[in-house]
């Protein structure tokens, strides 16, 4: 077990990104929801804790809490924002709510030297920060002093030097402050102590260790998507456990344009690994033809996922080589992590996630997830060290689901079609402009919309083709990609003119939030 950080959640729709900048300086961490952190805090047992911002009040009744058993410890804490205040009130100070929102770009200005900014700021100087808080600290604790004000927060950081608490009400976790992860940074090296040595060699070492552990000499079923996460996740279960793996790549018929032969070919030439190769785009698309909800073709498909690999499981068996006990799968952290509400109870869903959630209990089959922990360039991180291949490593996201929830509406075979041809076509195109690696993910939609059209003399009447482009870091939020017209152009122009059924197209210039990176 390496020394770790714990972050309890109180909601923020940040609070990754606080783990996200612990892990970047090599450290590991872990998010748990206020509701969960005594039982978490006692069980991870953190050297340092870090509080979120989060949507409540503090001064309303029932706001969330952080547990008494943290204070009594003795480990360093740092709060931000809602953290802040929640610490404040909970060690006997003082909170305004109502009437102190801030919202956006601030200057601190730099009261006191302190290990939190060592290094990174002066005494008396100012320095751009990210506010977004609607209370704020009126009174601090016994012990604690103020080092840095802002214009609307008189207490922007207040700290409490000989018990090792320090609080922010500014964002230092977010890009807009600028010098935010130096100083998440210097709390966890300089204050808590904790050295760099959470890296993908010690994690691939470890991680090899616990599916020994787990998997004894039993048999592993890996589904396999062809996806990075899946990949990688095969890879480094074969390492650890060789044989007693056989791979499942379940053909849904969803899959981009030739995608199913590359993946085969690539691991039975490449890779000395067990695989077998179902052809299931039958039974999937026979089920999914004319669903339009998204949940329900999510669900679908994942019941028929468990039903193949239950089918892939009995062969085994009947082959005299063992029945597999383990079904492993490339979940990774950000599937996993519990999202909050600021009372306490689970936040909406927003979509389901086909291979989270478990197994039916008739399978008998344990999960192997040994990404669980990991963010997406973690994971990629991870395959470089296992040695995939970097155009491997590079590809974009695919979800689970396939090209079903690219398919607002009625999924049909005619449709899927259409959109492989013209997202081959637009693939194409970002690969020759030198744009693949610049881009998270890019993919074709094909919109349950027909317009008017003129080709030659003859109208026609067929679909709408929407590009989706963004940049991301993690996936949690994401940007369009800003394409030249002339781009943009020059796709919509093969599209229409070498894909048979669609005579327009868009590009989706929306965000997360507010929208989600895939349409469904």
């Amino acid at each position: 077990m390496h020394d770790s950080i714990l972050i309890i959640d109180f909601g923020s729709q940040v609070t990754q990104l606080i783990a996200r900048r612990v892990r970047e300086v090599g450290v590991y961490s872990e998010i748990v929801p206020f509701s969960k952190a005594e039982e978490a805090f006692a069980s991870l047992k953190p050297k340092g804790v870090i509080f979120s911002g989060g949507p409540a009040s503090v001064t309303a009744d029932g706001s969330p809490r952080a547990p008494q058993a943290v204070f009594e410890s003795g480990v360093p804490i740092l709060g931000i924002c809602y953290g802040q205040q929640t610490l404040c009130l909970q060690l006997g100070g003082a909170v305004e709510g109502g009437h102190a929102a801030e919202f956006g770009r601030a200057d601190v200005e730099i009261k006191a030297a302190s290990p939190l900014f060592e290094g990174v700021w002066e005494v008396g100087g100012r320095y751009p920060v990210w506010m977004s808080h609607g209370d704020r600290v009126t009174r601090l604790p016994e012990g604690f002093e103020v080092i840095a004000t802002s214009e609307n927060a008189p207490f922007a950081i207040a700290a409490d030097e000989s018990r090792h608490y320090y609080t922010t009400m500014f964002h230092p976790e977010v890009v807009h402050t600028p010098d935010g992860a130096k100083l998440i940074a210097n709390f966890v090296h300089n204050i808590v102590g904790l050295k760099s040595d959470w890296t993908m060699a010690a994690y691939r070492a470890e991680m090899i260790r616990k599916i020994r552990a787990q998997v004894g000499d039993g048999r592993v079923l890996c589904a396999l998507s062809g996806g990075v996460d899946s990949s990688v996740a095969a890879v480094l279960i074969h390492e650890a456990i060789g044989d007693q793996l056989t791979c499942v790549f379940v053909d849904h018929g969803l899959m981009r344009l030739n995608e199913a032969a590359e993946v085969v070919t690539m691991f039975r030439d490449h890779y000395n690994l067990p695989l077998v190769h179902v052809d299931a785009s039958e039974r999937f698309i026979g089920e999914l033809e004319g669903v339009a909800d998204p949940e329900v073709k999510r669900k679908i498909i994942g019941r028929l996922f468990i039903e193949v690999f239950e089918d892939e499981a009995k062969k085994i068996a009947a082959d005299g080589k063992g029945s597999p006990q383990f079904l492993a799968q490339g979940t990774l952290y950000p599937d996993v992590i519990e999202s909050v509400s600021f009372s306490g109870g689970p936040s909406v869903t927003i979509k389901s996630h086909h291979n989270v959630g478990g197994l039916p209990e008739r399978m008998n089959m344990q999960l192997v997830e040994p990404l669980r922990e990991l963010f997406k360039d973690e994971v990629r991180a991870l395959g470089r060290e296992l040695g995939l291949p970097e155009q491997f490593i590079g590809r974009h996201p695919f979800p689970g689901p396939g090209l079903a929830i690219r398919l607002p509406g009625g999924v049909t075979r005619e449709k899927l079609d259409i959109l492989r041809k013209a997202d081959a076509i637009y693939l194409d195109e970002i690969r020759k402009a030198g744009l693949y690696d610049t881009i998270w993910q890019a993919f074709a939609v094909l919109l349950p919309v027909q317009t008017v059209g003129v080709m030659g003399d003859y109208r026609t009447y067929e679909f709408v083709c929407a590009l989706r482009a963004v940049t991301s870091v993690d996936g949690m939020t994401a940007d369009f990609y800003p394409f030249d017209m002339a781009f943009l152009g020059r796709v919509a122009t093969r599209i229409i003119n070498e894909v048979r059924g669609i005579n327009r197209v868009t590009y989706d210039v929306t965000s997360k939030p507010p929208g989600t990176i895939e349409w469904e």
